[in-house]
């Protein structure tokens, strides 16, 4: 849904270790030696902050990268390792002041209460610009770090997990009232326990009494996002989210997908982009990589080749067919964050339609998206 009277559209950038082209860390500009270093992440979100862009994601997973969805590969020419992404968001936080902080965490096996208490801090250090990718996966190859016993299978089960996890996650946010803590020295009342309360979740997968050992986030709670491809997933996103992220090819499969997920939640559509000036210098670097890479590159989301005045051609056309905002994905960093930065924003902004400084001081406020109240408040 488009939510602003003026039609501006979101921008948001997915970030994941040189770029979404697997040979993107064979290119010149590319740093891949500072890939566990947390200047390389600070200058990113840097860069995405000068774009003025809503927030960045930060990729994550419980298995080694590999160019299969499903299993492991033997792959030595491609990035592989990575650093926890809720930890990187901490770290970078302190040094943005307005982009809003979106790492993913994989809920299939990780506990709500312990990542409750992490995103929370987050916001906290951010002063209020966190939210969270919940991710699912049904690799052995994962469920063979853990020692969990029942273990969801198959897409409807993964997602129902996934449900509960965030619902979890929601009490657990609200489980202290705003006004909560007193901090009162002279009656030495620091906390108001009658505002602290028990969630008492009991479900399938989880069994979590509450209450959080954090107070409530600054925004109340921390947005809620999700990628999804079908069926079961756009059902987690309808029922748990804030902002799905979704992979259509055409403004027509824009609107047939914003249609089948049906809730009053922001629709972001995924685009892996290689930006350049001209058609032919996008098409030449592209095609350069590929070549390394040994076959045509290809996504799960739609791959655009060109300049940022053809990207701003296609992101309207699929806003104006229901897409709230975009998660676009740079095929090689920096170059194309920095495409983004100083081609793509600056052509909306001459069409009207994103906007030419941060408004409010939160990730909340950059949605346009209310302060929810709390659940167990009674006044």
């Amino acid at each position: 849904m488009s939510d602003s009277s003026n039609d501006h559209l979101h921008l948001a950038v997915a970030l994941d270790g040189t770029g979404w082209h697997p040979a993107a860390w064979r290119e010149p500009e590319a740093r891949p030696t500072e890939l566990l270093t947390p200047r390389y992440w600070t200058d990113l979100v840097l860069e995405a902050e000068r774009g003025l862009l809503d927030f960045v994601t930060f990729e994550d997973g419980l298995t080694l990268q590999s160019d299969h969805p499903f299993r492991p590969d033997d792959r030595t020419d491609r990035v592989r390792g990575r650093l926890d992404a809720v930890l990187i968001a901490a770290r970078v936080a302190p040094r943005t002041h307005h982009i809003g902080l979106v790492p993913t965490a994989v809920a299939t096996h990780t506990e709500p209460f312990h990542l409750s208490k992490a995103i929370a801090t987050l916001d906290y250090v951010s002063s209020g610009r966190a939210g969270i990718r919940v991710q699912v996966t049904g690799r052995r190859d994962a469920a063979a770090h853990f020692g969990r016993r029942e273990i969801a299978e198959g897409a409807d089960d993964l997602m129902a997990e996934a449900a509960d996890y965030v619902e979890v996650l929601r009490r657990l946010w609200d489980s202290w009232e705003d006004d909560a803590e007193i901090r009162d020295v002279a009656t030495g009342r620091f906390i108001d326990r009658e505002k602290l309360h028990y969630i008492d979740f009991a479900g399938k997968w989880f069994s979590v009494k509450g209450p959080s050992i954090t107070p409530r986030p600054p925004q109340g709670q921390p947005i809620v996002t999700a990628l999804g491809h079908g069926a079961p997933a756009y059902r987690l996103i309808a029922d748990s989210t804030d902002i799905g992220f979704v992979t259509p090819h055409s403004a027509t499969e824009t609107s047939s997908i914003i249609a089948e997920i049906a809730a009053p939640v922001q629709v972001f559509a995924d685009v892996v982009v290689f930006l350049d000036g001209t058609v032919s210098a996008a098409k030449a670097r592209k095609e350069h990589l590929d070549d390394r890479l040994g076959h045509e590159y290809r996504s799960d989301a739609e791959v655009f080749v060109g300049t940022p005045a053809q990207l701003a051609d296609l992101l309207q056309d699929w806003h104006a067919a229901g897409a709230a905002g975009f998660r676009l994905r740079p095929a090689v960093l920096p170059h194309d964050l920095r495409q983004i930065a100083d081609g793509l924003v600056p052509e909306l902004q001459r069409r009207n339609a994103f906007r030419t400084a941060y408004e409010g001081g939160t990730l909340r406020g950059l949605l346009g998206l209310p302060r929810p109240a709390n659940r167990y408040a009674t006044s």
